[in-house]
């Protein structure tokens, strides 16, 4: 009859194994061409498709563009991520890395470091052609433009990681786009202020992040200056991405059902 050894403990936190895993995310990402092209041209498409849906108004442009700017990242880097580590479970993958001198918090790290690797050139390309290419006009620096849909593109990845815990199939992490960013697209401001709104639906909005990021992106179109509502609302994003990222280290499941 035959013993199995127990691992060795291991550290909580590597920053070798953390980076090794993005590394090893990034290869994979590098011989997937479709993946790449979803997150990195779908926001561009988008954002010019927008530009000239508005091309007799481009004040309506302005108003929104900021605010979609950083609302596209989310949305393309949640799909992604929760569809590429839900096929990392499913195929047994994670169950073998998680078997190996790994920690939950390196494996959500490194992906976490992967995937906001893409997200910063995919915040660059779709900051640069909305506002260097499409005309955005904007009263504040565009690398402030930049850092908020960088934090949005970071929080769609920490979301995208989380709810892939729950999901079974591809089809049932796509299924939690409806649950989870669609309430937030109608309740963060964009459509109309969150002031006018139900004082439920408002209530309910203060603590989405979304409302943060549409609230920032807008700071930034109305204000030659840093404002502390601005450091108020990417305080608010960066923490909640942490959050959840910080959840999805703790909902990892070390086997694949």
């Amino acid at each position: 009859m035959s013993t199995t050894t127990p691992a060795a403990p291991t550290a909580l936190f590597s920053t070798a194994r953390t980076t090794a895993t993005a590394a090893r995310v990034l290869r994979q990402l590098r011989h997937d061409p479709r993946t790449i092209a979803l997150m990195l041209l779908v926001p561009c498409l988008m954002l010019v498709l927008l530009r000239y849906v508005f091309d007799a108004s481009p004040r309506t442009f302005d108003n929104i563009g900021a605010s979609l700017l950083g609302i596209f990242p989310l949305i393309t880097m949640f799909l992604v991520t929760s569809i590429a580590t839900l096929r990392e479970r499913t195929s047994g993958t994670l169950e073998r890395l998680l078997a190996m001198p790994l920690g939950k918090a390196d494996l959500i790290a490194g992906y976490a470091l992967a995937f906001g690797t893409v997200a910063v050139v995919q915040s660059a390309l779709a900051t640069g052609l909305a506002v260097w290419l499409l005309g955005l006009d904007v009263t504040g620096s565009p690398w402030l433009l930049l850092l908020v849909a960088l934090l949005d593109a970071l929080l769609g990845t920490a979301l995208g990681l989380f709810v892939s815990a729950f999901a079974a199939s591809e089809f049932q992490a796509v299924q939690f786009m409806p649950a989870v960013i669609f309430p937030q697209l109608l309740l963060c401001g964009l459509f109309t202020p969150r002031a006018d709104m139900h004082p439920l639906l408002e209530a309910v909005s203060d603590v989405l992040p979304m409302s943060y990021a549409v609230d920032g992106m807008n700071e930034v179109l109305h204000h030659t200056d840093l404002t502390s509502a601005f450091l108020r609302d990417v305080l608010i994003v960066a923490g909640c991405a942490l959050l959840v990222l910080v959840l999805g280290a703790a909902t990892l499941r070390r086997r694949t059902d």
